[in-house]
């Protein structure tokens, strides 16, 4: 039988994924095609195809997770092949079959497989019959309330609901006591109908400082199958990945061993073909326990192609065309060490909310040995609600670990972002904590060392408002000169008598504002985007980014960006009704669970929004009385939008 021809691939999904899917395929001389929907016309991985067809729609369930039109795109395009990412319809067996019954290639494994192992229940009764440990829990069929009571009672509290047909921290919910279950069944079951059409549940005994250690491994259609390595991916906020490293800090090359072999078990069970991850809890007696396996590319696996060498891609498209492995598990490379972290819009601050909106400013790390930037957006994009709100990754490679950290710490520093709020401080503040430095790695990372990772905003310095009104003086041109003293701009604040030319600034930073009057004599000039500062015969160089009407500052290892403001037009503004609870973000209004004149109490669920394939709780802040609603189940609202007016009795 000949080897299929392949000439054109359709990527099946959007942002940072697609963009890196498409660089691989067109190193490979491919003709590359984009889907789109009408919110991702002009996306990133829109604009570098070659071909792009559009989906119609904005929500995932209307466009990426359209299986008929995604076929119709591929046919219409000429593509012979499809790749899925990861997430929308990565792992959803009739999605794979759809595509194979179409005549295309699927650059994924067989849909038996994603069956087998797409599914956390199916895969962990398979792994029980195999001898692999198991953490405690139900994974059956049933899925009703009291059948997850009694199981929850039987593995013991806190419990940790997880949806099976999916990942990403999405229908994911930890639960302390029985008060607990039934609003969060019920949350996760929505969430995980949202984000991968199946509501089913399954539930596990939540380990205390458990570490995620997962097997990358690969299979071909000549029965084939090794482990590349294993990452770390224990630094997790809501249970979503946000950090991860190969190799894992402190596993021994037998624990490796062990650990690897097992996974190519698993793989070998039911006849795997191409990339996949098989993920374990290790605990602290290096015992490990079958946790899930994906059966797709990870957004992690940048980290072992950089202490491999190989490309993760490429592979998946030769093994798909029918070519064998090209190295057996003794050839396979482990050099060095590599780090990786995810950028989100999101508010660490406001319990990783999800942030929409314009990326007024965006600037990536330059590039270079051992750096590398995945990402699908670009300075100008929108960042709507529909979607995951990660931008992208940064990956540093190392010749040892803490070559790794500190390069990657160098290309955060250098990374400037800014129009909405996002975790790039957040990781700074991670990869720079001295536990992390030791590796003292487990899955409870971040809520340990919260008050380091996510201190409160404390109140911004003499020093710093003063090198923000130099920088803001000389960079924006409807202010004085002050650096030109020939300019006529300079004269425009009247006639002084040989005093010296003054201004007075109104500035706002991070919710706070302050009044400063300069004059000439400041000890400041901004050269580009350098502003050298000099006080008290110290010397300090600073990044300063003029971007639209606001200036970004580089101050203590943080870009802050700052306004300036009109004080009566803002004391004007802050002004709003009593009472009034607003939406967080954009989103869709998917519950309403109050009416008007109804009593509540302190902590009720009042309207449950969903923004980027997560659901968000708006509760009452005290108790008292519905005076007013302002939204409907099925409605998009805006950020700040009037949701609910609750008069406190």
């Amino acid at each position: 039988m000949s080897a299929p021809v392949l000439t054109t691939l359709l990527v099946a999904n959007r942002g940072e994924i697609a963009c890196r899917v498409m660089r691989t395929a067109k190193a490979l001389g491919l003709t590359t095609v984009a889907v789109h929907s009408a919110t991702d016309r002009e996306a990133r991985h829109s604009r570098e195809a070659d071909i792009r067809v559009d989906l119609g729609g904005s929500k995932a369930a209307d466009t990426y997770l359209q299986i008929d039109k995604l076929i119709a795109a591929a046919k219409a395009s000429g593509a012979q092949a499809i790749h899925p990412g990861y997430g929308f319809l990565s792992e959803n067996a009739g999605f794979a079959r759809a595509i194979e019954a179409a005549g295309l290639i699927f650059l994924g494994p067989p849909a038996s497989a994603i069956d087998a192992m797409g599914s956390k229940s199916a895969a962990k009764a398979l792994m029980e019959t195999a001898g692999v440990p198991l953490v405690p829990g139900y994974h059956g069929e049933a899925q009703d309330l009291d059948t997850f009571r009694t199981a929850c009672e039987r593995i013991g509290y806190p419990v940790l609901l997880k949806a099976t047909a999916g990942g990403g921290g999405k229908g994911m919910k930890v639960v302390e006591d029985v008060s607990q279950l039934a609003e969060a069944l019920a949350s996760a079951q929505r969430e995980a109908q949202s984000s991968f059409g199946d509501s089913r549940m399954l539930v596990e005994k939540y380990l205390l400082k458990p570490r995620h250690v997962e097997i990358q491994v690969f299979a071909d259609q000549h029965g084939n199958c090794l482990y590349l390595n294993e990452r770390d991916c224990s630094i997790q906020r809501r249970h979503q990945k946000v950090v991860e490293e190969a190799p894992a800090p402190g596993l021994t090359p037998e624990l490796r061993r062990a650990m690897g072999e097992a996974a190519v078990r698993s793989a070998q069970a039911i006849g795997y073909v191409g990339a996949g991850t098989v993920e374990f809890l290790l605990d602290a007696r290096g015992e490990f326990f079958f946790m899930e396996m994906n059966t797709r590319l990870q957004v992690e696996h940048p980290v072992t192609e950089a202490i491999t060498g190989l490309d993760l891609v490429a592979w998946q498209i030769r093994v798909a065309l029918g070519e064998a492995l090209p190295i057996t598990q003794a050839q396979v490379p482990l050099n060095g060490h590599a780090i990786e972290v995810r950028l989100y819009a999101e508010d660490p601050s406001n319990d990783f909310l999800p942030a929409t909106g314009r990326l007024d400013l965006y600037r990536e790390s330059a590039a270079g040995p051992g750096r590398r930037v995945d990402s699908g957006v670009e300075e100008g994009d929108e960042i709507s609600p529909f979607y995951d709100p990660m931008l992208g990754k940064l990956i540093a490679w190392g010749e040892d670990r803490e070559q790794a950290r500190l390069r990657l710490l160098s290309m955060l520093d250098e990374f400037a972002i800014g129009g909405l709020k996002t975790n790039i401080n957040f990781l700074r503040r991670i990869i720079a904590h001295p536990a992390f430095a030791a590796a003292e790695l487990d899955t409870g990372f971040i809520p340990r060392y919260q008050e380091q990772l996510l201190p409160v905003a404390g109140t911004l310095s003499d020093a710093f408002w003063e090198a923000a009104a130099q920088a803001v003086a000389q960079s924006l041109p409807q202010l004085a000169r002050l650096d030109d003293p020939a300019s006529p701009w300079s004269l425009n604040s009247g006639l002084r008598a040989g005093l010296p030319r003054e201004v007075t600034l109104h500035l706002s930073c991070e919710g706070q504002h302050r009044a400063l009057t300069l004059s000439t004599a400041g000890h400041a000039k901004l050269a580009g985007e350098q502003l050298i500062v000099e006080h008290e015969g110290v010397r300090r160089t600073l990044r300063a980014i003029r971007q639209g009407d606001a200036l970004y500052l580089q101050w203590e290892g943080e870009l802050r960006r700052i306004e300036t403001y009109d004080p009566i037009s803002a004391v004007e503004a802050s002004h709003s009704h009593q009472g009034g609870l607003t939406a967080p973000m954009n989103g869709s209004i998917v519950r309403v669970l109050v009416t008007a004149g109804q009593s509540v109490e302190a902590g009720a669920q009042l309207v449950v929004l969903e923004a980027m394939k997560m659901e968000h709780s708006i509760r009452a802040p005290h108790a008292g009385v519905i005076k007013a609603l302002y939204c409907q189940e099925g409605e998009m609202v805006g950020e700040g939008s009037a949701l609910v007016e609750l008069e406190a009795v």
